[in-house]
């Protein structure tokens, strides 16, 4: 018997929230090369958008080992452990404080990890700060044609290094292509189902939130015989990538007269959500560039406008604006083939060949031995005025080295010091999600 060609390698994932977990695990199974088995180690950043074990067990995505971790000790383990690939799902800061803590970390051993990161969905905001807080990584991943057109563009702007932009897809497109549903099919059919994919901070205000459940409620009592879904990304008092104030599930706790029969609250993972959707409505989650994946027929609202605060006008040319008055009246979006074909969808057929380029590039550099320290664009040169902030946030020095005093820099928090966290962290959490909001209510009487 042959012997095998399969390679193994150890990656490791550092993630800040739910979603850059599912984006930071699948990317990593994504972009490793065909032929290699991979042993996957996951850290969950700790703050405030870390995830709690449901919503963890909601995305799904598995990891032969996972933990709790602050840059410092991650770093710290990175010194100790030697990794093939490290992916940094995380905000822009935090990918620059461990691009620069690694370069310190690995001064003097023999080998670094291939550094990978990216964006979870739509960029529609801080495309500089967030592309140059990255660069520095082998590779920025690029989740369409147009994103990766415009990343190197910023790169090359300000002088920097753009060989590492790599074009890719979003790692969590898949399911069931959509097969169509008829909405005036006669009973005994599957019912019509229409999705609305809230999202935890757009919008924002009390009035916007509530002007949209209530037209979502409308719709379900405008059209009795469809199943309408709102599809919840956490529960009260967990957080995700973003803050969410104002939960649909208090505003919808507070309405009169009631909720129909056919409207209901779901969580779950968005992709089985999707097995049953016949028509996606949203502001601008990412979830529109799943549906449309799949093809299913997919809106974008224009009810509160178009506008960059809301994410919308990413959407511009896609054929998939509209208000909920043309939805209650009936209208099916038809996206437009050329725009979607630049955003990354794949909905024809490419989505398998999408990582191809990464794979690729990947190989190259582990093949290549010893690569050098990280060269990221913000420097104590570059940036005396900004950088020095940003790393002392994650207790790093501009150098990457430890701050004095920072926790857990030379050993393993003990169970009191863990205990302590998980308390503190709940008392954040409680907070941001109860406290500051009443105070900014009371501010504004």
């Amino acid at each position: 018997m042959p012997a095998s060609t399969t390679k193994s390698l150890r990656v490791a994932v550092l993630a800040d929230s739910d979603t850059r977990w599912k984006w930071g695990a699948l990317t990593a199974n994504r972009v490793t090369p065909n032929e290699s088995d991979i042993q996957l180690d996951g850290f969950l950043l700790r703050g405030r958008a870390t995830p709690t074990p449901r919503q963890l067990e909601e995305v799904g995505v598995r990891a032969d080992s996972l933990r709790e971790v602050t840059a410092v000790e991650f770093l710290r383990h990175m010194k100790g452990e030697t990794y093939d690939i490290v992916v940094l799902a995380l905000v822009g800061g935090a990918v620059q404080a461990v691009l620069h803590g690694l370069g310190h970390a690995r001064q003097g051993l023999e080998k670094r990890p291939v550094v990978v990161t990216g964006y979870v969905g739509v960029v529609y905001e801080k495309l500089a700060d967030g592309l140059l807080l990255r660069h520095g990584a082998d590779l920025v991943l690029a989740n369409s044609r147009q994103d990766a057109e415009r990343f190197r563009a910023v790169y090359e702007g300000v002088g920097a290094d753009a060989s590492a932009v790599t074009e890719v897809a979003l790692p969590f497109l898949g399911g069931r292509p959509y097969a169509g549903n008829d909405p005036s099919a006669q009973q005994g059919s599957r019912p019509y189902t229409v999705v609305f994919a809230a999202q935890p901070s757009v919008p924002e205000s009390r009035k916007d939130r509530t002007y949209l459940l209530n037209r979502l409620v409308q719709h379900a009592r405008l059209h009795p015989d469809r199943e309408v879904l709102l599809k919840l990304r956490s529960k009260p008092g967990e957080h995700t990538t973003h803050i969410e104030e104002l939960p649909y599930q208090k505003l919808a706790q507070r309405l009169s007269d009631g909720l129909p029969a056919n409207f209901r609250l779901v969580y779950g993972n968005m992709g089985e959500v999707l097995d049953r959707s016949d028509l996606l409505v949203t502001v601008s989650s990412t979830a529109a560039l799943e549906s449309l994946h799949r093809g299913i027929p997919t809106v974008v609202l224009t009810d509160l406008g178009v506008r960059e605060a809301l994410g919308n006008h990413h959407f511009v040319g896609s054929g998939c604006l509209a208000s909920w008055d043309q939805l209650d009246a009936g209208h099916r979006p038809l996206p437009d083939p050329t725009w979607v074909a630049r955003q990354g969808v794949a909905a024809d057929g490419s989505y398998e060949t999408a990582f191809d380029a990464a794979r690729e590039r990947i190989t190259g550099l582990l093949a290549a031995g010893e690569l050098p320290p990280p060269a990221p664009y913000y420097t104590p040169v570059t940036a005396p005025g900004y950088l020095p902030g940003i790393l002392a946030r994650h207790h790093l020095g501009p150098d990457g080295s430890p701050l004095p005093g920072a926790p857990a820099a030379d050993k393993e928090p003990s169970p009191v010091r863990q205990m302590v966290r998980r308390a503190a962290r709940g008392a954040y959490r409680h907070g941001v999600q109860r406290v500051a909001p009443v105070i900014r209510r009371m501010g504004e009487l």
